[in-house]
């Protein structure tokens, strides 16, 4: 199974980052290749100062070795080795017409001292972050997660969405990160889903992403914006921030396990304002975007 989703990612990988070069027309992807001294590497995707990507890196990584102490203390295991890989993408456009979007797909496996798989699992999910709302557009992203979900199971949606809402939530801030997608983890097998099974799920949810983006961005990333309207998107950018070095496991889980850096924290804007108690004009399309970010909506 890990040699089979290593090798999904790298095509996807190609895949993903061939299609946003051509979107953006100019940018082109810098690939750095690099190992970890534990055990395992990466192939790190990063595009700057594009036509229409600001910043974004497509990211693939397959690390193993020996369970970090703090890590087995957060299992509840001890002694134990893992193999862990994934794929994991972040893009900043330069406009804020444009949201900004992340996703992440990933195995884990665990081993006890024979090497024996003791645990096992995939994870992941995609979700959406704009800085002006276009309800047509939410509602685009959402219908292509949800078909992609009822493929395989009816209430996959509904339950991923919702876990979705929970988790991109900056709770000092009483706020949604974004507009949600989907967030699934510890998706083990049971009765009535193997490994397989769930195999062909997240690679379905993970061939859904550029359908479920693109189509925003060649609608949106030539509409004319303000010096106001880029001062929003970059205050805005500053709870992205927050949110990533307080509350995201997959940031803590790298920096715990002696993962990469540059390569962690890449998911970071390059220009983002912290402006002192802002609040925006009652009535104003800032305002629209932060009453629906109070409380998740059902798009679909």
């Amino acid at each position: 199974m890990k040699d089979k989703f290593f090798k999904y990612i790298h095509e996807l990988q190609d895949t993903i980052t061939s299609k946003l070069e051509a979107v953006d027309g100019k940018a082109q992807f810098k690939e750095d290749i690099w190992e970890r001294p534990e055990g395992g590497g990466g192939r790190t995707r990063v595009i700057e100062n594009g036509d229409v990507f600001e910043k974004g890196g497509v990211n693939i990584s397959g690390v193993h070795g020996k369970l970090p102490d703090s890590m087995q203390k957060y299992f509840g295991v001890e002694d134990a080795d893992f193999f862990a890989c994934g794929l994991s993408l972040v893009l900043h456009p330069k406009s804020p017409m444009v949201p900004t979007v992340h996703a992440n797909w990933r195995y884990f496996e665990m081993y006890d001292a024979n090497g024996t798989i003791v645990d096992q699992w995939f994870g992941g999910g995609q979700d959406l972050t704009p800085y002006y709302l276009f309800e047509e557009d939410a509602i685009h992203f959402h219908t292509v997660c949800k078909t992609a979900c009822d493929k395989h199971n009816s209430e996959f949606y509904q339950t991923y969405k919702k876990r979705c809402d929970e988790y991109f939530y900056n709770a000092h801030r009483n706020e949604g990160r974004g507009i949600g997608g989907l967030f699934f983890d510890y998706c083990k097998a049971t009765e009535t889903m193997t490994m397989q099974n769930w195999y062909n799920f997240v690679t379905e949810v993970g061939n859904s992403f550029l359908e479920g983006y693109v189509p925003i961005v060649e609608k949106r990333k030539n509409l004319p914006f303000s010096k106001a309207q880029r001062d929003w998107q970059e205050i805005r950018r500053g709870r992205y921030v927050e949110f990533n070095l307080v509350h995201d496991k997959g940031t803590l889980f790298g920096l715990k396990t002696n993962g990469r850096i540059e390569s962690i924290l890449m998911s970071l804007p390059p220009h983002v304002q912290w402006v002192y108690d802002h609040q925006p004009e009652p009535g104003s399309e800032e305002e629209k975007l932060i009453e629906v970010l109070k409380k998740p909506v059902d798009w679909v």
